[in-house]
């Protein structure tokens, strides 16, 4: 399978606004959030990804089709300039197919070093990949910590690991 992780650029950004609404509609079932007047989610932080250097968007493609994105910044306040995975996306048609752990081994290969990345526990899919994935790229050990209410909205775990120079 031919899969890529394209920056998004000026001509891509209606794509990311397009799979931002199906991520949005598939996470509300997990965060109950509510659609706006206009019948779209809002994601506030859209437009940072294109204006903060701290900030890339990434659109991940199969055969040259968009299949899903990946939103990461290295401005998150406590973690000293490590990438986080904000955001990260893959269709339901590509889902289970390798696509997710391709595109963010692409995506760790970008930026060498230290990244964290959060998943809410009720979020199998998520609770399958991330930690799996975060071992076998890790340079060294993966600290996991667990996050629980009321310190934040949902129950949710916080990696941090070390992704090396070498070829992820």
């Amino acid at each position: 399978m031919d899969i890529e992780l394209v920056p998004v650029t000026a001509e891509g950004r209606q794509v990311l606004a397009n799979l931002m609404q199906l991520y949005l509609h598939d996470f509300s079932e997990l965060d109950n959030r509510e659609l706006s007047a206009d019948g779209t989610f809002g994601y506030p932080w859209f437009d940072a990804y294109f204006t903060s250097p701290a900030r890339e968007p990434y659109l991940i493609r199969v055969a040259g089709r968009p299949a899903g994105f990946a939103l990461v910044r290295c401005d998150v306040a406590g973690d000293e300039g490590a990438w986080n995975v904000s955001e990260f996306f893959v269709v339901r048609r590509y889902r289970r197919q390798g696509v997710a752990a391709t595109a963010a081994r692409l995506l760790f290969q970008r930026h060498p070093g230290p990244w964290t990345l959060a998943y809410l526990h009720h979020n199998t899919a998520a609770a399958r990949l991330w930690p799996a994935l975060a071992a076998a790229v890790a340079d060294g050990a993966v600290r996991h910590e667990e996050q629980q209410p009321p310190a934040v909205p949902l129950a949710k775990s916080r990696l941090r690991f070390e992704v090396p120079v070498a070829t992820v």
